[in-house]
């Protein structure tokens, strides 16, 4: 078996039984990495492979010795947004360039309590603005499963990291499907907690009422198992819930009792790709042949949820990121004036970040507050509202991630904003409702692209989510497929273990 493209906890069992030590691991994943970072660019920052090894000597001490934690010995990559100490957390932005947090991110911190050993930071959209990976200034990321597509984003790296088998799993954030879109691009599971459930002490702001940090899987189970590992008792942010007795892997054993699965009859859409929507017919037999009731359910306001997100997440946007002015943070261009020291630092953020600060400050203006932000969040609560009595009548809801297919690099440089901005319309909702959502691979197309379904369950109802998923995965075989990578010398000779 290819350790790389091996589940998160099968290498659990692997490394505890000593099938496998660490250090062999952690040096399969070097290796794979050294041979598809060229082509795939997932990593910005990658460890230096002695401390790696380092690392790995100790966790294969701690593993003879029985100190090992849950994650001792796992290769983990990490979105570039959240903080990890000494890296360079640029955010994908020429305005963070050379920065290095001095600590790490709460859910780093508890990563590493359990063993995990960091292999890098991975790529993303500027401050995680962007749905495709391309409005980094390092370049983006390369979709593993047709290079010459987008692998979604902002999360895009890690998303790539793991399919690639440069990860056993990764970070990313989700503020509006950051998470979900990009892991049914890259045939992953992408799991958005309920808001509240991770701490987000340590992350660069986005959108702070909408986003949290995530894990990205190869299967449910390991989301789960992921999830756990993430969780702690929070010092720095004061929205993250205590999690007494909570068990994300216990949740998502045994079986699935029988229950109602919600399909909105909005989503037959003629906007929804074919093959799309073709394999959400088939989910939804797979979920009737488990024995599930298939619910219609009717979400009038989500016709709006796509105007909503975008003004609040801009006008969020708009505050957190007022810091970066080159007097506080940031890039600092020096001038004869103030304003012309401000204008001149500011063009360190890319023209996608520099377009939702401006309409963000815009909608946050005295005149336009009324009228846009205030309504925006009104329609959040009504949406809101819509889930909580949908799911008086389901467990879960069935739903695309996306309504098209990875779009070719070239073309989505050219796509304009709003229709850019459209491709978001299944997986805001979720985050404006502060609700749970996971994104699982239900599909292939006839070219072979992956394609991934959304279900999502009520607050803190993870139990219900992952449950479902793993019958899901239990039933099917799209998971297990890995992407079509030439594993044979694609950037030269693989250097020897010092």
């Amino acid at each position: 078996m290819d350790l790389c493209e091996t589940p998160l906890v099968q290498l659990r069992q692997m490394l505890d039984t000593g099938n496998v030590t660490a250090k062999e691991v952690v040096y399969s994943f070097y290796e794979r990495i050294q041979r598809v970072q060229e082509p795939l660019r997932p990593y910005v920052h990658l460890m230096p492979i002695r401390d790696m090894m380092i690392q790995a000597d100790d966790a294969d001490d701690w593993l003879r010795t029985g100190r090992a934690g849950v994650l001792t010995g796992i290769p983990i990559a990490v979105k570039s947004s959240i903080s990890v100490k000494d890296m360079p957390t640029d955010c994908a932005s020429a305005m963070l360039e050379g920065y290095r947090p001095p600590y790490d991110a709460e859910v780093v911190h508890n990563l590493r309590e359990c063993g995990a050993i960091v292999l890098g930071l991975t790529d993303m959209d500027e401050f995680a603005m962007g749905n495709t990976c391309l409005t980094s200034v390092h370049g983006g990321s390369k979709n593993p499963w047709a290079p010459e597509r987008i692998p979604g984003g902002s999360s895009g790296g890690s998303a790539v990291a793991v399919s690639s088998g440069c990860a056993a799993a990764a970070l990313g954030t989700d503020t509006g499907g950051s998470i979900r879109q990009p892991a049914a691009f890259c045939n992953l599971v992408g799991l958005l907690p309920t808001y509240g459930t991770a701490s987000r002490f340590g992350h660069v702001a986005y959108g702070s009422s909408l986003e949290q940090i995530s894990p990205m899987t190869r299967t449910v189970e390991d989301a789960a198992f992921l999830l756990d590992a993430m969780m702690g008792e929070s010092t720095g942010d004061s929205t993250c819930r205590l999690h007494e007795g909570d068990d994300f892997s216990l949740m998502a054993e045994g079986e699935m009792e029988p229950f109602r699965v919600g399909w909105c009859p909005a989503w037959d859409a003629e906007n929804l790709d074919k093959d799309v929507c073709q394999a959400l017919e088939k989910a939804r037999t797979v979920f009737e042949n488990l024995g599930a009731e298939i619910v219609e359910i009717d979400l009038p306001h989500l016709q709006h949820a796509v105007a909503a997100y975008y003004l609040v997440a801009m006008a969020e946007a708009s505050s957190n990121l007022a810091r970066f002015d080159g007097m506080r943070f940031g890039k600092s261009e020096r001038k004869k004036s103030l304003q012309e020291s401000y204008r001149a630092t500011r063009q360190g953020f890319g023209e996608e970040t520099r377009r939702r600060i401006l309409m963000g400050t815009f909608a946050l203006t005295e005149g336009a507050y009324k009228d846009y932000y205030r309504k925006a969040a009104q329609v959040r609560a009504l949406i809101r509202q819509d889930f909580m009595t949908a799911f008086e009548s389901c467990e879960v809801i069935l739903a695309p991630v996306s309504p098209s297919l990875p779009m070719l690099r070239d073309e989505a440089e050219n796509v304009d904003p709003l229709t850019s901005y459209l491709a978001d319309m299944y997986t805001v909702p979720a985050n404006l409702a502060g609700i749970c959502a996971m994104s699982l691979p239900c599909g292939r197309t006839k070219i072979g692209l992956p394609i991934g379904m959304q279900l999502m369950a009520a607050p803190f109802r993870e139990d219900l989510l992952l449950k479902s998923g793993m019958a899901y995965q239990g039933y099917t075989l799209w998971h297990v497929r890995t992407a079509p990578i030439d594993k044979s010398g694609l950037s030269g000779p693989i250097p020897l273990i010092p």
